[in-house]
């Protein structure tokens, strides 16, 4: 079985000359689907692998990670999901996710 590690995926682009965003999570507030330590690796295409949320917010994790391979800056995602709007968002409950999003280098 090969490995589907997203850090490995990272790897493999990173040596193929790909610029490279990884996006850890790095804290959880009530519902999350994800635990803390769950990766997104994510190129500059917009090619993506792994999870950090179950699909939720994936989109928005990827858009961000454009501004950071272009920038070089790092910088911190927070998404809430409240009770009333988790349905509409794919979530059973709400809950919080803050996400840290850097460059490969």
């Amino acid at each position: 079985m090969p490995d589907t590690d997203p850090l490995t995926f990272a790897a493999e682009w990173h040596a193929d000359g790909r610029d490279v965003a990884i996006a850890t999570v790095i804290e959880t507030w009530s519902s999350a689907p994800r635990p803390a330590g769950s990766h997104l690796v994510i190129d500059a295409q917009g090619n993506f692998q792994g999870s950090v949320s179950g699909g939720c917010i994936e989109e928005a994790l990827v858009a961000e990670a454009s501004d950071v391979i272009a920038s070089g800056k790092a910088r911190i995602a927070e998404f809430t999901v409240t009770d009333n709007t988790a349905q509409n968002a794919g979530l059973f409950c709400g809950g919080h996710i803050r996400v840290l999003i850097e460059k490969l280098r």
